[in-house]
């Protein structure tokens, strides 16, 4: 069996994105890594996520809370 390894920097040229907020610039998904995060979290709950999507959807967290910590950063230092 192959395993797939999707590592959260993998996701960071197609999947992020900065937007200007108030005067801040943060960090956020894309609307399709949003839609993605949206759909393996459906999957998840149900119970139907393959090994390679719980791969991914423990990336997307990763990614997820880096961001969170990142973005609450620069809201602080305003």
């Amino acid at each position: 069996m192959i395993q797939v390894t999707i590592s959260p920097q993998s996701l960071l040229e197609t999947g992020i994105t900065v937007e200007k907020v108030d005067n801040l610039r943060l960090f956020k998904f894309t609307d399709e890594l949003q839609s993605r995060l949206e759909a393996l979290l459906e999957k998840n709950k149900l119970g139907t996520l393959t090994s390679e999507e719980e791969t991914e959807l423990t990336a997307i967290n990763e990614l997820d809370r880096l961001f969170t910590y990142l973005n609450s950063l620069l809201v602080a230092q305003q």
